[in-house]
């Protein structure tokens, strides 16, 4: 993996962040500072116990995925719509000038676009090729689903081992009353391991869940462009009837870009290569 096919998700990386630096920074002004929100039996209650409640309901092949899901979402470089359009462009005007075969020696940063264009070189029949990339992205839409459930289940569980926490430390301090030295850890117990059960499930949790959601659908909307890329280019389709056909994935606003169209031809028109 390169340097720079590696970035941070600015709104992501911000809004996490920022929101834990509020917490932390509000701990600090209080009195006893952080150290005082530091409770190992708390902690165990919540993480541990709702990452196996999570690993109930999922194999672990798919626990472990979402991770890998996740780190995909937030940190990995993806061209956007005008990039690939761009990229269709100008694989068409070399298709056009040379033959479908001149497209192999191309270099192709997107995987899904870089096999579609293969089985193009290969000679695969049209039908084939769409089949099979529709297949494709639609298990990929399986995948991510099931890492955004993944987290979705975290966001609920937490929350509720936290409460499951709060009634245990409650049962350890009215038990050991007549001792006013266990009084105070089980309260401790019984506060922190709500206020930790909301932190993993309402910050950390359910943003990733949500983000992972608009990711997917960024993501099949961009295998869908590139889909109908790939059949213009098998179709030898006029690069103006081309760009004409990919432009509906921009959104409104940024339709009204002027992408660098191929010279040669006004009206819109089918030609063969």
């Amino acid at each position: 993996m390169r340097k720079d096919e590696l970035i941070t998700d600015l709104a992501t990386a911000v809004g996490l962040i920022g929101a834990f630096a509020v917490v932390v920074i509000a701990l600090m002004l209080g009195e006893g500072g952080v150290g005082l929100f530091l409770n190992p039996a708390a902690f165990l209650i919540v993480y541990g116990g709702s990452t196996f409640i999570v690993l109930m309901q999922f194999n672990l092949r798919q626990f472990l995925g979402a991770i890998r899901i996740a780190f995909h979402a937030f940190f990995l470089k993806h061209e956007t719509p005008e990039q690939l359009i761009e990229l269709a462009l100008t694989l068409q005007k070399k298709a056009r000038l040379e033959n479908i075969l001149a497209l192999e020696k191309v270099e192709i940063a997107n995987p899904f676009f870089r096999k579609g264009i293969q089985y193009l070189v290969d000679g695969v029949e049209l039908d084939i090729v769409k089949s099979t990339m529709l297949k494709e992205m639609f298990r990929a839409d399986e995948r991510h689903e099931t890492g955004r459930l993944i987290f979705k289940s975290f966001s609920e569980v937490c929350p509720a081992m936290g409460m499951i926490g709060t009634l245990i430390g409650l049962v350890q301090m009215l038990s050991s009353l007549q001792d006013a030295t266990k009084v105070g850890p089980a309260m401790a117990v019984a506060l922190l391991t709500t206020l930790y059960g909301a932190v993993l499930g309402y910050m950390v949790a359910k943003p990733i869940a949500d983000k992972l959601a608009l990711r997917n659908r960024e993501e099949r909307l961009t295998k869908m462009l590139i889909i109908d890329a790939v059949i213009g280019l098998a179709e030898g389709y006029h690069p103006r009837l081309l760009e004409e056909m990919l432009m509906p994935y921009l959104p409104g606003a940024r339709r009204e870009r002027e992408l660098p169209t191929q010279p040669g031809g006004g009206e819109l028109e089918k030609a063969k290569t």
